[in-house]
């Protein structure tokens, strides 16, 4: 690992992903096999947003849009994995689908996320289609929505849905109404 003075030396005395210049540390990359440059300086708000103790703000990583392109691998393989984690965002995905990295770096990249992968929560239709925010789905089932005076009919379409932290549940419009919906009663469009 390099030292902490190397790396403020190299990161001019600014975080290596948002360039914020305050509360810096060295950050250990994780999942790179026989390298020894593997450390970036990070501020506080990045280091937290990485390892999961504050919310993800996608904001706040906009700043990867100059970051992605430095020189420096391990800084590379970070701006890849947290415009991998904000990919729902579309400027991330396209700030990812313009990104390169070479098949040692990609590897590296893929490595560190494998772990985090394996937290995710994975929402399933009733067939076992994997939805993703933003899909259509088909009620399949006549739903009587609690709270309300209508029914949810069997057949019906709901567009751009949003995923919640159970995987047993979407979010959707029905009537005009925000609902939440069993993914049991729907098959992905």
């Amino acid at each position: 690992m390099a030292t902490e003075q190397s790396l403020l030396e190299r990161s001019n005395g600014k975080c290596e992903l948002c360039g914020a210049q305050a509360d810096l540390a060295p950050y250990e990359v994780e999942g790179a096999v026989g390298r020894d440059d593997t450390a970036v300086m990070l501020c506080e708000t990045c280091t937290s947003q990485i390892t999961g103790s504050e919310s993800l703000d996608p904001n706040h990583w906009r700043a990867l849009n100059d970051s992605m392109w430095s020189p420096v691998p391990a800084v590379q393989v970070m701006a890849w994995r947290m415009l991998k984690r904000l990919s729902e965002e579309s400027w991330a995905q396209d700030l990812l689908d313009m990104l390169y990295l070479d098949e040692e770096l990609q590897a590296w990249a893929e490595a560190g996320m494998a772990s985090s992968a394996d937290d995710e929560v994975v929402t399933k239709d009733c067939f076992g289609t994997v939805l993703q925010a933003g899909d259509s789905v088909v009620i399949i089932k006549d739903l009587d929505v609690k709270g309300t005076s209508f029914t949810a009919k069997r057949g019906t379409t709901v567009r751009n849905i949003s995923l919640t932290d159970n995987p047993e549940h979407i979010e959707g419009r029905v009537n005009g109404t925000r609902i939440v919906i069993l993914t049991k009663f729907v098959k992905k469009a």
